[in-house]
């Protein structure tokens, strides 16, 4: 999740902290092409207070001057955060969960929900929408080709020089180890449900899921 927060946020740690009034605020929301929806409306649907969505929102515009991000610009900056890896793919999986109307581009409102439930998000919330990421095909299940794609892309991202341990067949043994425990009914897919309560009975496989949280 903290990679998430720094791909569109890294600049707002920068952003000068006096006070503007308000007029000036709603001025700057105005000056982009693709307009967010109003401010207590977003406030009202996450978990973000209308100062924090003025910050985030500076740092989205930063990065992306006309109000939305498409894949390859979105790629670019998930690669800066991982040099020693291959980020691609797996930003492509990352960036299509954030794109929730499936028309290959993201805006701050699509952005900032999925934010709001990745950081400030219920339990379940943040393991519905790691479920949602990992359901590549949008079906409903998850199977273990979906999750050897997810997995193995994260490794790929993390890189073989700063994980040489990691080769070949390790993320299909990732996998088949998830499955064992969430395919309860053995019928070779795990639904939400499974998910949610493999996670939540597993201490060791909620470690693991909070770890991947942490580059989502």
């Amino acid at each position: 999740m903290g990679i998430v927060l720094g791909t569109f946020s890294m600049h707002t740690k920068q952003v000068d902290y006096r006070r503007r009034d308000k007029i000036d605020d709603e001025l700057e929301m105005t000056m982009v092409c693709h307009r967010p929806e109003g401010l207590e409306q977003l406030e009202a649907q996450t978990n973000f207070t209308k100062r924090e969505l003025q910050i985030l929102y500076r740092g989205f515009k930063n990065e992306c001057p006309s109000g939305v991000v498409n894949e390859e610009t979105f790629k670019h900056i998930y690669a800066q955060f991982f040099p020693h890896g291959d980020a691609s793919t797996y930003a492509h999986y990352l960036f299509n969960a954030f794109d929730t109307t499936s028309n290959g581009s993201i805006k701050f409102e699509e952005f900032v929900m999925g934010l709001s439930t990745l950081l400030r998000g219920t339990l379940r919330e943040k393991l519905e929408w790691t479920f949602h990421l990992y359901d590549i095909n949008n079906d409903g299940y998850i199977n273990r080709e979906e999750m050897t794609e997810i997995v193995r892309a994260i490794y790929d991202m993390m890189g073989k020089y700063t994980y040489p341990a990691l080769k070949g067949d390790v993320p299909k043994q990732h996998v088949d180890a998830f499955f064992q425990k969430m395919d309860k009914n053995k019928d070779g897919v795990v639904t939400l449900e499974e998910f949610i309560v493999a996670c939540q009975e597993d201490e060791m496989m909620m470690r693991s899921m909070q770890l991947f949280e942490n580059v989502m």
